[in-house]
């Protein structure tokens, strides 16, 4: 199956992508976003990706464009990739596309999968950390609980965590297959158009790869890499990664509260003032988008400017 880039066309739209400005994917994935905005660039623009799976840094690694440079790295690590970059703190405009890859949840040596057997590993980066298998073998009942939980927000994440740790306990569980007939069994009710395990596979790929954390460390760094009229564009794809997208719009678009009373001039409020964005659209995917690309059907893309 061929990786299709969620939202794209509209990616490219409210981008308003400069001819010779200067960009940053980072999330290169597939390549879909990454090939778009080369398309719009002129001789003298830039693209900068970064992934962490090395598998999609070999694809990017394959366009053969003096435009464009790919980092194999977290993009939390974006500044550091960015040193010896002219204009480091003047980029035109950001993409973060949230999303799975359909190489990565394809590849069933990934672990990614509750639909195709493959051991359990789930790591974005297999270098790096420890797979799902080594977690779940290690750690404790009230850990899974918590991360299915609060990553998965399922309501049987008490029922799923016994059952693994009862499994465990018989025969350590190393596939994707063997997690999933687990999940199965635990939970007593499930909706037949949502795979049950879902959530709990949801739960432990943020878990194992931190998305969480470098989500917010990302959102708390671009600002910082914009110059004003730059844009930012987010997917996001699930409640929890949306919620703080949501929360990252809102605490940066407004001004600081003052107390009353207190003899502060306007130029010492602009002084105060750190850079600040401006929410412009909030995009979800057509019927048509959605029946040519399925993955697409949850994803939220909402675009910013910085003022």
């Amino acid at each position: 199956m061929v990786h299709t880039s969620v939202l794209t066309k509209k990616v490219i739209k409210y981008l308003e992508i400069k001819k010779n400005g200067t960009y940053i994917d980072c999330t290169f994935g597939g390549g879909g976003h990454s090939r778009a905005i080369l398309k719009k660039l002129g001789i003298d623009g830039k693209l900068y990706s970064l992934d962490q799976d090395p598998q999609a840094v070999k694809i990017g690694k394959k366009i053969e464009d003096p435009r464009f440079k790919i980092f194999l790295d977290k993009f939390s690590n974006i500044e550091r990739n960015l040193q010896n970059v002219k204009n480091k703190n003047k980029i035109d405009g950001i993409l973060l596309d949230l999303g799975m890859s359909s190489l990565q949840l394809n590849s069933h040596r990934r672990g990614f999968s509750f639909m195709n057997d493959g051991p359990l590993d789930m790591r974005m980066n297999p270098k790096i950390g420890i797979s799902v298998c080594e977690w779940l073998k290690k750690t404790n009942l009230k850990e899974i609980e918590w991360v299915i939980k609060n990553f998965g927000e399922d309501k049987y994440a008490k029922k799923i965590a016994r059952a693994i740790i009862l499994q465990n306990k018989r025969k350590i569980i190393k596939s994707t297959l063997d997690l999933v007939k687990v999940i199965k069994k635990s939970i007593p009710i499930y909706d037949k158009f949502k795979h049950p395990a879902r959530r709990t596979f949801q739960a432990f790929r943020i878990y194992i790869n931190q998305e969480i954390i470098e989500l917010k460390k990302i959102l708390r760094i671009i600002i910082n890499l914009l110059s004003s009229g730059s844009r930012i564009a987010i997917i996001s794809f699930h409640s929890i990664e949306d919620r703080i997208v949501k929360k990252f719009i809102k605490n940066n678009s407004t001004h600081p509260t003052i107390p009353k009373g207190l003899p502060i001039t306007e130029i010492q409020i602009k002084k105060q003032t750190k850079k600040k964005i401006r929410f412009i659209k909030r995009i979800k995917p057509t019927i048509s988008e959605i029946q040519k690309n399925p993955r697409a059907r949850s994803a939220i893309l909402r675009i910013c400017e910085l003022r």
